[in-house]
């Protein structure tokens, strides 16, 4: 019995876009739904149950975030979004309503294949509750909370493991600078970003070959950081 293809909904108001995306993503043999209002995008939703979302922010009856405040109400599919809003205030509020992933436009299609596997894989391994995660020479075992890089076992600190925990169940999802010092410091520490950089920089000098050029901790320049996925 032959697989069936992973159906990605675009919902984007621009025909270039979805044409481009429907030829692009078709060759890798992705099924595209499209829709070109956010409404319709809801319905389509409903209707066909894509494995993934690729959502623009400016369209024209709702606005994105819309969307995905709407979608989160009951569907945990994957959303990435595709928007020509760069700013940081953008991808943070998109981000913190449940987005995956931001992607800016212009994009190289390389770059949103990279962040499509990602966000399906994680899906995947959220489903089948994976306890062992693998990136490049990093190893992280949930179960036994041990971490090490090259089989060579990395002491961290209870916070440094915290932080390296959340970006590990979230691999391939940027995380806001307000999720995770909510998460790991808790809601009265949400503006002490400092506290976050300083961590973060302790993490990478542990399990970075080059914590100067990070292969695993990727940042997100004002919104967050990341976890480079398997096989990114």
């Amino acid at each position: 019995m032959s697989q069936q293809p992973t159906r990605i909904l675009v919902v984007d108001d621009e025909p270039q876009i979805r044409r481009f995306l429907r030829a692009s993503l078709g060759v890798h043999h992705y099924q595209i739904i499209e829709a070109a209002t956010g409404e319709e995008g809801l319905t389509r939703a409903v209707a066909d149950h894509p494995d993934l979302v690729i959502l623009d922010l400016g369209l024209p009856d709702i606005d994105g975030t819309e969307v995905i405040r709407r979608l989160r109400e009951w569907s945990k599919v994957p959303i990435i979004i595709l928007s020509v809003r760069g700013r940081e205030s953008d991808k943070i509020d998109a981000l913190d309503r449940g987005a995956d992933d931001y992607v800016t436009k212009p994009f190289g299609i390389g770059e949103l294949l990279a962040r499509i596997r990602a966000a399906l894989r994680h899906q995947l391994q959220s489903e089948t509750d994976q306890p062992l995660f693998r990136a490049g020479g990093l190893a992280v075992d949930l179960a036994r909370r041990a971490v090490t890089v090259d089989d060579r076992e990395i002491r961290l600190t209870p916070k440094e493991y915290e932080l390296l925990r959340h970006l590990v169940i979230h691999a391939g999802k940027v995380l806001t600078h307000q999720y995770l010092l909510r998460e790991v410091w808790g809601p009265t520490f949400m503006r002490e970003t400092h506290y976050l950089r300083v961590y973060v920089g302790t993490l990478r000098q542990k399990i970075e070959p080059e914590p100067a050029q990070p292969r695993y901790i990727l940042t997100e320049p004002g919104v967050g950081y990341r976890l480079r996925d398997a096989d990114e």
